[in-house]
């Protein structure tokens, strides 16, 4: 909190700036030009003093990223989660692990120091990496409960091979990878825990799968081209935040529930938050089924054939998003209503708050709007659109150095 002090030498440093701009410019000024101007020279001015705030307004990064020694305070990290993946501590109460090499040798019996060996302990771990790393596995990564997979300060890519897993475990926390060009899986045998393997099939080659996984918060990772989804959740996965993630460059990005006829999907709540969906993506950004979703102040630049789509009733709450739709006219809606005809979907709970349509962008709210519903499908308190642009600019895996803020 600055002081009055403070507060009065800042005024001061501002009318210094601005008082000879607006001395030698002309009597009558463009009022948007001087608010601009004001509002470059506090930027401007936040940066060089240092007891300013750093605040973004996006309030998972204003939690942490304001704080030089992040490095030595990783762990608090898990107090900054919000939505309905909020509870999802991770390792924050365990040791910290560091994986210093790079390979997947062995799945059933992992070699201690790479990341296999670290997410499959029974303990809690919060893993970091030694140095940058592109981490090719030969099988899935199967997590097990209470870890956190933190990759600030290097550059750490999980690629070319099958990816990360949450399977029937709790409190996982995904965070600063780059995740891409993610390959099937299976047929195999590979181990989940110190105590046990298993044979696994075919998997579908996700970036990140949750299957029946619960307090999961995926933040700040860069995730493209994989086999079928970036980020699914299926078969009674709940209690999920999906935020800060830069998307790009694949056709079916997020699946949410398993198939219409499962109905114990219908518990799924999930926040997909700050998130950009950028180039070369085409569809289910996300598509949901069952369950309750809150979608907001995303930042949605790019689709081919539709934004946000469902079936089987799922509540879908959007609020402070951006959409700025395609030049393809046949692809304006946000919105598309899966597998039903209108007689049916017609019914189900989707609405759209304080969203930014732009480009000819039109959503297709459906649904008599109960509040119960829509309470289900609310998880955090919007900030008005016209700050997407602003909350989402950071989207994706973050350049951390050690010793300055993120």
């Amino acid at each position: 909190m600055a002081t009055p002090l403070s507060l009065s030498l800042l005024f001061l440093f501002f009318f210094s700036i601005l008082m000879p701009t607006l001395i030698s410019s002309s009597a009558v000024q463009d009022p948007e030009l001087v608010v601009q101007e004001v509002h470059r020279s506090i930027n401007e001015s936040r940066r060089n003093l240092g007891y300013l705030s750093c605040g973004t307004g996006n309030p998972i990064d204003d939690c942490w990223r304001c704080d030089p020694n992040w490095e030595k305070n990783r762990q608090r990290l898990a107090d900054c989660a919000i939505g309905f993946g909020k509870q999802a501590i991770g390792g924050r109460d365990g040791r910290i692990y560091v994986v210093t090499d790079s390979g997947d040798y062995d799945v059933v019996n992992p070699k201690p120091g790479t990341l296999r060996y670290a997410v499959i302990q029974d303990e809690p771990l919060w893993i970091i990496f030694a140095r940058d790393m592109v981490i090719k596995l030969k099988e899935e990564l199967i997590m097990n409960s209470f870890k956190t997979i933190d990759g600030r300060g290097a550059s750490v890519h999980i690629a070319g091979g099958p990816c990360i897993t949450v399977q029937f475990v709790t409190n996982i926390i995904i965070h600063g990878l780059n995740i891409h060009d993610c390959k099937q899986g299976g047929n195999t045998n590979v181990r989940d825990s110190p105590h046990h393997f298993g044979w696994r099939t075919l998997s579908d080659g996700d970036g990140v799968s949750i299957f029946g996984g619960s307090h999961v918060w995926v933040d700040h990772c860069s995730l493209s081209n994989c086999r079928d989804g970036l980020i699914d959740a299926i078969h009674g996965s709940t209690a999920i935040t999906i935020s800060n993630n830069y998307m790009t460059h694949h056709d079916k990005v997020m699946l949410l529930g398993h198939s219409d006829s499962y109905t114990q999907d219908k518990n799924m709540q999930v926040t997909i938050a700050f998130n950009h969906f950028g180039e070369g993506l085409v569809q289910r950004m996300p598509r949901c089924r069952h369950g309750y979703f809150h979608v907001v102040n995303n930042d949605y630049t790019h689709w081919e054939m539709y934004a946000i789509g469902g079936s089987a009733a799922p509540t879908i709450n959007s609020q402070g998003n951006r959409f700025l739709a395609p030049d393809i006219q046949d692809s304006k809606e946000v919105t598309k209503h899966e597998d039903a005809p209108a007689s049916e979907w017609k019914n189900w709970n989707w609405r759209s708050e304080g969203d930014l349509l732009l480009n000819g962008a039109f959503f297709t709210p459906s649904g008599a709007g109960a509040s119960s519903s829509y309470a289900r499908a609310s998880s955090l308190g919007a900030r008005p659109s016209s700050l997407v642009g602003s909350i989402t600019t950071s989207a994706g895996a973050l350049n951390c150095k050690k010793g300055s803020r993120c």
